[in-house]
């Protein structure tokens, strides 16, 4: 709103003031606060125009804090590079969805598959998918510390509860002339499981863990605030108490990049593993 509101002071001259550099937007108040200061020293007094807050910044600033975040180094030792913070939240979702998958996937399948499971498992998870998952971030960090642990609970926590019912409604979808025919056939219950279910929804199941491994990346920001702050989501906390917001929307599109480069690999891998399902969407 040029001229109707404009809270801000763009400093043009840093004059007297050690840390005011050219560019940088700071409040009136303590613009007017160090001018007097600086006058009341004898020293130059800084110079600048009233200016609005800049929160989206030009997206050719961003496509130069994409370059300069891959090549500037961290500003302390003890600091990740940037492309080292992407890496570390790309192992905190592999584990947290990991670990879902190998307690969800199976309870999915055989909640789908029979009912005494069902009643037994699902009126619980129907009641917990409902808790957020970062309300356990204190439990968590509690038990496991406040290093990687509590992050990989938070993943684990956030899918693992929609994993089991999607893949129960999965399951229950499949085809009951298959069932039938194998029971026809004489096939009991572990072979019936084994042979006919797994296979069956193998495909539908495949998309599935697609949907919900990005869903995992929904909770990483909130996980990765958990205990120690890490990955990409400390650098965006850092850039952001800065107000370098050209920084912030790069680490932002890098992770959307991410997300949508590792599904349509998973896609073009699923039309591998299943190129049935192609031909019959196809003929259809």
């Amino acid at each position: 709103m040029p001229g109707l509101w404009q809270p801000l002071i763009k400093i043009s001259s840093p004059g007297g003031v050690a840390f005011y550099q050219e560019g940088m937007l700071v409040e009136k108040d303590q613009f007017e606060t160090q001018a007097q200061s600086a006058m009341e020293r004898g020293e130059a007094v800084p110079i600048g125009s009233p200016a609005n807050p800049v929160y989206l910044p030009a997206p050719h600033e961003v496509a130069t804090a994409l370059y300069t975040s891959f090549t500037t180094p961290p500003a302390r030792r003890s600091e990740m590079w940037f492309h080292q913070s992407i890496w570390h939240s790309i192992t905190i979702i592999f584990w947290g969805f990991l670990y879902s998958c190998l307690l969800g996937v199976p309870l999915g399948i055989l909640c789908g598959a029979y009912k005494p499971v069902s009643q037994l498992a699902e009126p619980f998870i129907e009641f917990a998918r409902y808790f957020p998952a970062p309300a356990f971030g204190a439990l968590a960090v509690a038990i496991l510390g406040i290093h990687d642990a509590p992050k990989v609970a938070i993943i684990f926590i956030g899918t693992f509860f929609q994993m089991v019912l999607v893949i129960a409604n999965t399951t229950r979808r499949l085809d009951t002339r298959y069932v039938e025919a194998a029971l026809t056939l004489g096939a009991n219950r572990l072979r019936l499981l084994w042979q006919v279910v797994v296979p069956g929804i193998l495909p539908d199941l495949y998309k599935d863990l697609r949907i919900l491994l990005g869903w995992a990346w929904t909770y990483l920001i909130v996980a990765e605030l958990i205990g120690t702050s890490s990955g990409i989501t400390w650098f965006i906390t850092q850039q952001a108490r800065y107000k370098n917001f050209d920084m912030v929307f790069a680490a932002l599109i890098i992770l959307g990049l991410i997300g949508l480069l590792s599904d349509l690999l998973l896609e073009r891998m699923g039309r591998r593993f299943f190129p049935w399902q192609r031909e019959r969407l196809g003929n259809s």
